[in-house]
């Protein structure tokens, strides 16, 4: 086994050449630049490549074509998509061809470098998102139980909804803590396992269904968790979860539920719906 991996970057400019130099670089990674997605194929056909970042100047189209002609070439590359030109329906093309992530400028710098680090960490990569159906409306996606897809997921989903920052990141926010609720508690971090979630959009609304493979709970049988206590102890979860060994947290379902409109659970508490108002 080669003691370097390599990654292949696409037209980057002078800061994001800079960036990627200083993550890649601390991680025993080669960097190979080239100019354009005609060069990219190019080198791909004579290199394996573990990680591959297309450019910011092209449109999401030609980037999604692009990582379709590497899924047919080499299976297994994680691929970022940074583009300039993208819209609902292309961020679904990417998760269609298993793109790694999706990035339409502008971008938060700190999200690509927790996706760039993300994707050099990942020790044996398998997708783990499976796009059922997907339009911009209506998405219907199953996911395996991992940390690592919560955050993949979150940011296409980012992607597709086009709201505006403000309640991009409260949808955001709550949909992460709940999705990590399900893959933690329901899945167990299980990678065999999955969680099924649909997200819809209407005109003056967005709701999420995410369903876990658990059996379930109810508030009195979570006694680590904020929600399980009153407003006058918003804190006495913190030493039970001490006890119990469990990592500091317990807040994502209060927070969700300030983030959002409506947080149901169904009977059995192994499936959620957000809903947020536009």
């Amino acid at each position: 086994m080669r003691a370097f991996k390599n990654a292949l970057v696409v037209d980057a400019n002078p800061e994001l050449k800079d960036l990627l130099s200083r993550l890649l670089q601390e991680g025993a990674w080669m960097i190979t630049h080239v100019a354009s997605n005609k060069d990219a194929m190019a080198a791909v056909l004579t290199t394996g490549y573990e990680l591959v970042i297309t450019g910011e100047k092209t449109s999401a189209l030609e980037d999604v074509e692009l990582l379709r002609k590497i899924r047919f070439m080499r299976p297994h590359t994680r691929v970022i998509i940074l583009t300039d030109e993208s819209t609902p329906s292309s961020v679904l093309d990417s998760m269609r061809t298993n793109a790694f992530s999706f990035f339409s400028v502008p971008y938060q710098e700190e999200r690509l470098i927790e996706m760039i680090r993300l994707a050099m960490e990942s020790p044996a990569w398998d997708d783990g998102i499976d796009l059922i159906s997907g339009t911009p409306e209506w998405i219907h996606i199953r996911a395996s139980c991992q940390e690592s897809t919560a955050n993949r997921l979150v940011q296409f989903l980012n992607e597709v909804s086009e709201l505006p920052p403000p309640e991009r990141e409260q949808v955001g926010t709550a949909f992460r803590e709940m999705l990590m609720n399900a893959i933690e508690h329901g899945g167990q971090l299980d990678p065999e396992k999955n969680v099924d979630i649909e997200y819809a959009r209407a005109k003056h609304m967005i709701s999420c269904r995410i369903c876990d493979p658990g059996p379930g709970f109810s508030l009195d049988q979570i006694p680590h968790a904020a929600i399980a206590h009153s407003q006058d102890d918003p804190i006495g979860h913190i030493a039970i979860r001490q006890e119990l060994g469990l990592r500091p947290g317990g807040f994502g379902i209060l927070m969700s539920k300030n983030l959002v409109d409506e947080l149901i659970y169904n009977q059995e508490g192994n499936e959620v719906l957000l809903v947020k108002y536009l």
